[in-house]
């Protein structure tokens, strides 16, 4: 990696959005890497980071490196600015001379071979969002080392391993979870009580209550085990199984809606096949480069290709799920010249129209919205953005819930006779192109 390469980095920082507590343990070989993101934590005024690190060499195809010019630092989000101004002023610059750092220690401090190693724990005095870096300043160099990293704030002496802006995220969940199990009942309820309503696609949104509702409570678990003892102690898998069928689930659910499947027409088309067939493979490789994200970091070197594949999949995903919609929608306007049911096909148009504003409302704000609120936001109120995104995703449910509730007066089978001409007329009209 060159020395461009860290102001590359740095401005990465900036840009990406993640914030890890656990405890970490990590094998780093023969890494030429001049810069290696570990992770970053919010600390309050007990914050403490203990760094371990073991079985360390250095090997370089020129001079015996120089141990001071390989070490820990931690990097506050103020500070990052001056920093890149720094190497941008300097290429040769070594980041570890930069008085903008927290400096650690560098592997001068290490015990003398063969262990060399080192072990320390550092407490945080003054409160802020830090990133935890380890920075090689030796020309053509390559590390090998194990690393532990435990980073907590301590609560009434009680280790804290979630973020300060992120400790709040278990209640959350917990709550979201009841509240979409209430649901759940509620969407029973209304299926029972028009059960000559009722369609295939209503069993399935149901089904999509049930694993949102799970996805939360392992979540929430997951979170609870971090918070209290720095390990999910498996509960990530858990939350991971049911994050990925949820998500699949979520956009099959709206595509076949958008496509008017089981209380419109009983099939689907080739095109409308080509979508789910094009939408679930790309939600599956979404759902391992989340698994990859989450259960990683930055400190691996295909991280930051990993984000970039999620960002691109995600965006094809939004972008195929509302091709199925304007078709409905297309194809509407065309039976609405010729099958003489005006008052019938204006509700469907009607509605149909609605739901593509609040996919398109939805996408907006779980994708823009929350990403700007995670990063505007300051770093003890982290929990925002998660909190913001869990309300939309609920109301987004809500809303689309109510729209093709099982109802034998729903918008679907009105055809009020006396409107037809009045129906006709607003058919007409060109508000319903898209």
């Amino acid at each position: 990696m060159t020395k461009l390469s860290l102001p590359l980095l740095l401005l990465l920082l900036c840009l990406v959005s993640f914030t890890t507590g656990e405890i970490k343990k990590l094998k780093i070989s023969s890494d030429p890497r001049a810069m290696i993101l570990f992770e970053r934590f919010g600390f309050t005024h007990t914050g403490q980071a203990a760094i371990s690190v073991s079985s360390v060499s250095v090997i370089s195809t020129l001079a015996t490196p120089n141990p001071s010019r390989l070490g820990f630092f931690l990097l506050s989000e103020e500070a990052l600015i001056q920093v890149l101004l720094e190497l941008q002023q300097n290429p040769t610059f070594c980041v570890l001379d930069s008085k903008f750092i927290n400096l650690l220690f560098t592997f001068r401090d290490l015990s003398p071979p063969p262990n060399s190693s080192f072990n320390r724990s550092y407490p945080v005095t003054s409160p802020n969002e830090y990133s935890l870096f380890f920075a090689n300043c030796a020309p053509e160099s390559k590390v090998s080392m194990d690393v532990r990293t435990e980073l907590y704030n301590l609560d009434n002496q009680v280790k804290d391993y979630l973020s300060a802006g992120l400790t709040q995220l278990p209640t959350l969940y917990f709550l979201f979870s009841f509240v979409y199990i209430g649901f759940l009942g509620l969407w029973l309820s209304v299926c029972i009580r028009n059960k000559k309503s009722v369609h295939r696609i209503h069993m399935l949104m149901a089904a999509l209550v049930v694993m949102k509702a799970l996805n939360l409570i392992f979540a929430a678990e997951d979170k609870h085990y971090v918070k209290v003892t720095g390990t999910a102690h498996g509960w990530d898998v858990l939350f991971y199984i049911f994050q990925s069928i949820r998500v699949v689930l979520l956009f099959t659910v709206i595509v076949l809606i958008g496509t008017g499947w089981s209380f419109l027409k009983p099939f689907l088309q080739e095109r409308e096949k080509k979508v789910l067939m094009i939408v679930i493979p790309l939600q599956v490789l979404a759902n391992v480069a989340s698994v990859v994200i989450g259960e990683t970091g930055p400190f691996i070197r295909d991280w930051v290709t990993w984000n970039q594949v999620f960002l691109i999949v995600d965006i094809i995903c939004c972008c195929a799920i509302i091709f199925p919609i304007v078709w409905s929608i297309r194809s509407l306007r065309e039976t609405s010249k010729t099958d003489g049911k005006a008052a019938r096909n204006l509700s469907k148009l009607t509605l149909f129209r609605q739901f593509y504003i609040v996919v398109i409302g939805y996408l907006y704000f779980t994708r823009i919205v929350v990403f700007a609120l995670r990063t505007i936001a300051a770093y003890k109120y982290q929990w925002v953005a998660n909190a913001a995104e869990e309300i939309a995703s609920l109301a987004f449910y809500m809303v689309m819930f109510y729209m093709f509730r099982p109802e034998e007066k729903n918008e679907y089978f009105v055809l009020d006779e006396e409107e037809e001409e009045a129906a006709e007329m607003a058919l007409r009209d060109e508000e319903f192109e898209l």
